[in-house]
């Protein structure tokens, strides 16, 4: 899941000019202090403005910047590489290096087709994805994503996916109650392969966590395991798209592992380098890699910053931080905490219909009947007006509309940098609470 411009461009007020920025903090040119709450749109896992991450991309610079992936290896691309290979586990040992989460995506497509084509398999063309789901911004990630208002412009433009529901206990498919989502949802899946021929399918995308496009939506309990199982009887690959939920944010390395399950191939970039600098990976298992490498004897896909030095150094000094400071086992054990405090801050709002999430990666969905679980009426923009009240509040948080059908729903995520501390994981808390319920009481909703 990538970048959020399509809401930032929606903006009815001018955006503060920031200037300077400290850990969990951020200032604006009037001098305003902000509380990021959301780690911008949940990358900063480190906050900013760190002292040891600096230095290491200050002495990469020094040396050099940029050494051409297709020239020559460097030492940050070659310790980067074994640290991921380390926090994967398993055999995820292979990847490519991009610069961000829409181009991971479409590495991940790529590589896919590239494996299909190198077993024999060229007619598996296709992909399948779920609604209420976000994979980047270019036109392969476009194609596959179910966001609608996000992708109705460039329609007819990208090769679009076969589309499932999506896997979303507070909202379950059609037919399914909570308890058994996991397996309706699953049994749809293994539906739509039989109906447009295994022969024709390539791979399965899909979120661990789902992140902007519904709200920090866990799979539901026994989903993924099923999945995997489908994936592999009908020789369709399995694409775990990270790039939001992975490195970290939801209290494992890979969001996955919480599930344990491997993906053929995943898709990681905003808490990779922490925002730092930009940087994204695409990683497959060696099974696909020397499929690949027998046939074509490297991956097709690359770009010129492939493996940008700089951005390297600065994802080794972030990887190496997190592990030092033992901070993924916080991060697990901090995600019922935020959800308990959050939902005590915003107790006797009806209009707040679920809190969710896992880690440090927390939303609180509004729905306008909590009996029925409808949405406000999308006209209200209430997303953008809780942005707006959050920034007056001194907050940072994210709130993204169009969660239910791609038009309507309001969900408000929170995702603080992995090192906040109690007091500041409190003042998010407490200040999101504050702009919901402002919003909510000025539309006369509460």
């Amino acid at each position: 899941m990538s970048d959020t411009a399509p809401e930032a461009l929606k903006s009815t007020t001018a955006l503060p000019r920031v200037t300077h920025a400290k850990g969990s903090y951020l200032w604006d040119a009037t001098g305003k202090q902000f509380i990021d709450g959301s780690g911008g749109p949940a990358v900063y896992c480190l906050g900013h403005a760190n002292d040891e991450v600096n230095a290491a991309v200050m002495r990469q610079l020094g040396q050099i910047a940029h050494g051409y992936r297709y020239n020559f290896t460097t030492t940050a691309l070659e310790e980067l590489t074994q640290i991921i290979r380390n926090r994967c586990g398993g055999s995820l040992t292979e990847m490519v290096y991009v610069t961000g989460g829409s181009e991971a995506v479409e590495s991940c497509l790529k590589i896919a087709l590239q494996y299909q084509t190198a077993i024999g398999q060229k007619t598996r063309r296709r992909f399948i994805s779920r609604e209420r789901s976000w994979h980047g911004n270019t036109l392969g990630a476009l194609g596959v994503s179910g966001f609608a208002e996000r992708t109705v412009a460039y329609e007819g433009a990208f090769i679009p996916s076969i589309k499932l529901s999506p896997a979303n206990i507070y909202r379950p498919i059609a037919g399914a109650t909570a308890e058994t989502a996991a397996e309706a949802c699953a049994a749809e899946l293994e539906a739509a392969i039989l109906k447009h021929g295994p022969e024709t399918i390539a791979a399965f995308i899909f979120e661990p966590v789902v992140g902007a496009a519904g709200g920090c939506v866990p799979a539901p309990d026994g989903y993924t395991r099923r999945v995997r199982d489908i994936c592999s009887r009908y020789g369709v690959l399995m694409i775990a798209d990270e790039v939001m939920c992975g490195a970290g944010r939801t209290g494992t390395w890979r969001a996955l592992e919480h599930d344990g399950v491997e993906p053929d191939i995943m898709s990681v970039a905003k808490g990779l380098a922490a925002g730092y600098l930009p940087l994204g990976a695409a990683i497959c298992t060696s099974r696909v890699w020397e499929v690949i490498r027998k046939r074509d004897g490297a991956f097709g896909t690359g770009h010129t910053f492939t493996g940008h030095t700089a951005a390297c150094a600065a994802g080794v000094a972030v990887q190496t931080i997190i592990a030092r400071e033992n901070l993924l086992p916080r991060v697990a054990a901090n995600g019922p905490r935020l959800k308990s405090w959050l939902a005590d801050a915003v107790r006797g709002l009806d209009a707040v219909g679920d809190i969710r999430g896992r880690g440090h990666f927390i939303c609180a969905e509004l729905v306008a009947n909590p009996a029925t679980k409808a949405p406000f009426d999308p006209d209200l923009k209430l997303f953008l007006k809780i942005r707006a009240q959050a920034m007056a509040n001194s907050l940072i948080c994210y709130p993204v509309g169009g969660n239910v059908d791609g038009f309507a729903g309001d969900i408000v995520i929170l995702a603080p940098p992995y090192n906040a501390t109690d007091a500041e994981l409190t003042e998010i808390v407490d200040k999101a609470a504050r702009s919901i319920r402002e919003v909510l009481l000025a539309e006369g909703l509460a």
